[in-house]
């Protein structure tokens, strides 16, 4: 390239950066990445080689207490875009079924990018969305996407009448869930089908082609990239099949970990990485079934939920304790950990705060800005209370070094499950300090009679509020049952 061409590039890529004032936003979410899956997270007893992620931890601020908001995907995935618990929604326990239609997001809830839009923000959703959304052939008829129990293809050119696109984000590109991977939609329409193994690359390939075309633009932008890995259909591709030497799942998670890196790059090669913020995480916990955990942890040494009981769908850490790294160059210190609790529903007003948007009383009820922790990680805060909840909608809540789970099991899948924990006579209630117990061995709930009656107390009142900021009172969709004490039986799976 001449010189005159190369000064050219670099004229208009710091024009760019100087037209946008207010950070691009992005927020990369896996699917089913456990805390102990990142290398940097877990460099003991962690054995999948993650270069990207680590180097891009080194350059940003770690939180080693970060929680989801559910241990399974639907409801965590509400609360991200939400800043609304999903238990205060019609969802109590499980996730969507893929037959479910109506979506879970309100059409009069404010989300992050329809509050971002309002500020002069292009919004763009990449992935899974797992939200509710029907499909409609010509005629307006729903499609039945059930034919006993093998999903369908639902056929190109079918209508999404009622998905991302109505829900604040300008363009979509992705798919509904795992067992429709192979149906692709574009904004409002079905317009491919493909085979599973292709779809990490066409949502990265998608990734870093809007980065580059919205680096022309003068306006900010906020990219929701949805990835469909590490969950499964675990398929990694033929380039990276093999190539960590413990089978298919760690194999994903390298190949996930690249992908990243190019989401990365594209930033930087376009001269934005400087002005933009990045949030990196998962939805939940790994899904120890699927990542053949037993196996990794015995024959290879890598424990996908590091040192924490349990994995997704548990009540337990391992089921939403999940890696969170952040980096907005020039504002948060490099290469810092913060140890302080937080929960995935602070994008809301964390970015809210960021980009000067007005938030009401109605909006992100259960989200707490984390600014003042990025930009200093011995900031003091009120924020010190997460409400967590599993597959089976049993309800815990942390508050500072104290963790009660009203729940005698896992509340999920993990030995013992609640159903085997009564038949073992374990008590229906558990509480952990956190603070010399983080692998929750020792139930101490009878030592501590006045934590346990603080802690109901403060979690009846965050749902019987409405919210769990400060503010007028707000209603929950439906009626929430903290004792689950009519217990539905089995949830639906993720």
């Amino acid at each position: 390239m001449k010189i005159s061409k190369i000064i050219a590039v670099c004229l208009l890529i710091a024009s760019n950066v100087v037209a946008q004032k207010k950070p691009n936003i992005i927020y990369i979410i896996c699917d089913d990445l456990g805390y102990g899956d990142v290398q940097a997270l877990n460099p003991e007893r962690g054995k999948i080689l993650t270069p990207k992620i680590d180097a891009f931890a080194k350059e940003g601020m770690t939180f080693t207490d970060a929680h989801s908001a559910s241990s399974v995907c639907t409801p965590s995935r509400y609360a991200v875009l939400t800043g609304r618990y999903a238990w205060r929604s019609r969802l109590q326990e499980g996730v969507l079924n893929g037959d479910e239609a109506i979506p879970l997001i309100a059409e009069n809830l404010e989300t992050v990018p329809s509050m971002l839009k309002k500020v002069g923000y292009k919004t763009a959703a990449i992935g899974k969305w797992h939200l509710g959304f029907s499909f409609l052939d010509e005629s307006g008829k729903e499609y039945d996407l059930y034919a006993g129990k093998k999903v369908l293809d639902i056929p190109v050119g079918a209508h999404v009448p009622n998905g991302p696109i109505t829900r604040g984000f300008d363009s979509y590109i992705g798919f509904h869930h795992a067992a429709s991977i192979n149906t692709i939609i574009k904004n409002d329409r079905v317009v491919d089908h493909m085979e599973p193994v292709k779809m990490l690359k066409l949502l990265t390939d998608n990734a870093t082609e809007f980065i580059n075309k919205e680096a022309k633009s003068e306006a900010p932008f906020f990219m929701y990239l949805a990835l469909n890995s590490p969950h499964s259909p675990v398929v990694p591709s033929e380039n990276w099949k093999g190539k960590s030497g413990m089978g298919d799942y760690a194999d994903f998670v390298m190949e996930t970990d690249d992908a990243v890196g190019q989401v990365l790059k594209a930033l930087k090669d376009n001269g934005l990485d400087e002005n933009t913020l990045v949030f990196f995480t998962s939805d939940n916990g790994c899904s120890f079934p699927v990542a053949k955990g037993g196996k990794l942890e015995k024959e290879f040494g890598h424990y996908p939920s590091a040192n924490f009981r349990g994995s997704k769908s548990d009540i337990w850490e391992g089921g939403h304790r999940i890696p969170f790294i952040v980096r907005w160059t020039g504002n948060i210190e490099a290469n810092s950990v913060n140890d302080k609790l937080i929960c995935q529903t602070s994008l809301l007003s964390t970015v809210a705060e960021v980009t000067g948007a007005a938030i009401s009383e109605k909006t992100g009820v259960d989200s707490y800005s984390i600014l003042p922790m990025l930009k200093n990680k011995k900031a003091k805060t009120d924020y010190n209370l997460v409400v967590h909840h599993s597959i089976q909608g049993k309800f815990s809540i942390r508050n500072k070094k104290w963790k009660l789970e009203l729940t005698p099991g896992s509340g999920g899948w993990s030995s013992p499950n609640d159903n085997k924990a009564r038949k073992e006579n374990l008590p229906e209630i558990q509480l952990y300090n956190m603070k010399k117990d983080e692998e929750e061995t020792t139930n101490v709930y009878k030592k501590h009679a006045r934590v346990v009656k603080r802690l109901t107390a403060k979690l009846k009142h965050i749902v019987e509020n409405g919210r769990t900021t400060s503010g007028a009172s707000q209603s929950n969709d439906v009626a929430v049952d903290i004792f689950k004490t009519a217990d539905t039986g089995e949830a639906a799976v993720d």
